[in-house]
């Protein structure tokens, strides 16, 4: 409800920059959701340019921002100067090129990694994202209830304690078992969505066939055995779904104890836990590296001033206002220049128990190997895998069984 209540208020104001301007001023509209730290930086860019006046339309969720996002690209009218785009359906914009502002320029080339600018370049080299922020993932956890479960609490001993640089699953799932044994309480880990879909973020093909564009999730062995595993360990679960209220609340009452953490959603822990104390981060995941999540910014052929709009992109995806939302929020910084600095390394967080997490998170986008390939139909996939498992963990209405054959009864509709 809440969601969808952002986006009936927000979506009234999201229009082109039609109106507003007025005595040589020009009006921008920035599109995000969630929090990306934009909030002071939008207020300086202001005190550079005086011209300009910023109105920022801030979506409470991915999926409400990306409602309006289909709404208005469809009618052709209502998008932002500046619109915030999650990767995961950065393949729409792909598909409608004409709709984006080329936004190559001598002055980001090099700026990214050769596989984060790839994800928002086109077949014919068009690049119509700039990219904002990764999402190497660590494992944030309670240090408190680890004590009382009779676990290692120091963050280095964490790390061992789940495999180090050789974690795997099975050792996730094995601490787990530690934990529950201990009968203090809490859940082992938040969702077993999240888990899954973490998981499923460190194989490039899951989903849909790269050469093909089919969807093969249904037949895709490695998806199953991840379904299978989660579903197999329910018992380590909250059985929360990620963004709901339940799930939200969970924070203040000790409702578990780990959570599979991109980047960007150490700032939504500090939010939501504000005033708990024991949260640390350990520098390991099980498998490997992975990068779930990140977005880019787009300027929509719509905008009524895109050379400006295009310079406001530029400017906030640059190294210094990277590193400036990375405090901010822990969005960790897409740029290069930004991940190698030493102002990066030396960002520690009081909340995480001065975790040095500007070192963590390096360490951790380093250890990304493969990036998942993301076709035309990601984003419904992926929604309709999740639903799967929360069926079974949250709701409590399916069986595994049932709720896989569901799963593939949704695909077979999106062929």
């Amino acid at each position: 409800m809440l969601a969808a209540a952002s986006l009936t208020v927000l979506a009234a104001g999201c229009g082109s920059s039609d109106e507003g301007d007025a005595d040589g001023k020009i009006t921008l509209k920035v599109s995000t959701f969630s929090e990306w730290g934009y909030g002071d930086l939008l207020k300086e860019y202001q005190k550079l340019h005086p011209d300009i006046t910023i109105k920022h339309n801030r979506f409470a969720t991915s999926d409400a921002a990306k409602e309006q996002f289909q709404t208005a690209l469809g009618a052709g009218s209502g998008l932002a100067d500046v619109v915030g785009v999650d990767n995961s359906w950065l393949p729409q914009v792909l598909q409608h090129p004409d709709n984006f502002k080329d936004l190559s320029s001598s002055k980001v080339k090099d700026r990214w990694k050769d596989w984060t600018a790839k994800l928002a370049t086109t077949d014919d080299g068009k690049l119509l994202g700039y990219a904002t922020d990764i999402g190497p993932q660590s494992i944030a956890y309670r240090s408190d209830l680890f004590k009382a479960a009779g676990l290692p609490t120091d963050r280095e001993e964490v790390a061992k304690l789940f495999g180090g640089d050789n974690a795997t699953w099975d050792d996730f799932f094995a601490v787990g078992e530690k934990f529950k044994a201990a009968k203090t309480g809490p859940a082992f880990y938040d969702a077993s969505a999240s888990v899954a879909t973490s998981w499923g973020d460190q194989y490039e093909v899951l989903w849909e066939d790269p050469k093909t564009g089919d969807i093969i999730a249904d037949d895709n062995k490695d998806l199953r055995n991840i379904y299978d595993t989660v579903m197999s360990h329910e018992d380590l679960s909250a059985h929360l779904a990620r963004w709901s209220e339940d799930w939200v609340n969970a924070f203040q009452k000790d409702k578990f104890a780990v959570m599979l953490a991109p980047s960007w959603m150490l700032g939504v822990i500090k939010g939501n836990a504000a005033g708990v104390k024991g949260w640390d981060i350990a520098d390991v995941f099980p498998g490997g590296g992975v990068n779930s999540g990140g977005s880019y910014l787009t300027v929509p052929t719509q905008s009524k001033h895109p050379k400006e709009a295009q310079a406001l992109a530029e400017w906030l995806t640059a190294p210094e206002q990277q590193l400036k939302a990375f405090k901010a929020t822990g969005n960790f910084p897409s740029q290069v220049k930004a991940q190698n600095s030493d102002q990066l390394q030396k960002v520690t967080d009081p909340f995480f128990s001065d975790a040095p997490v500007g070192q963590i998170l390096t360490g951790r986008a380093s250890a990304v190997t493969a990036i998942p390939y993301k076709g035309d139909n990601y984003f419904a996939i992926t929604a309709a895998f999740n639903n799967a498992i929360n069926r079974v963990s949250v709701d409590k209405t399916d069986s595994p069984k049932k709720s896989w054959n569901t799963f593939v009864d949704e695909l077979d509709a999106l062929q």
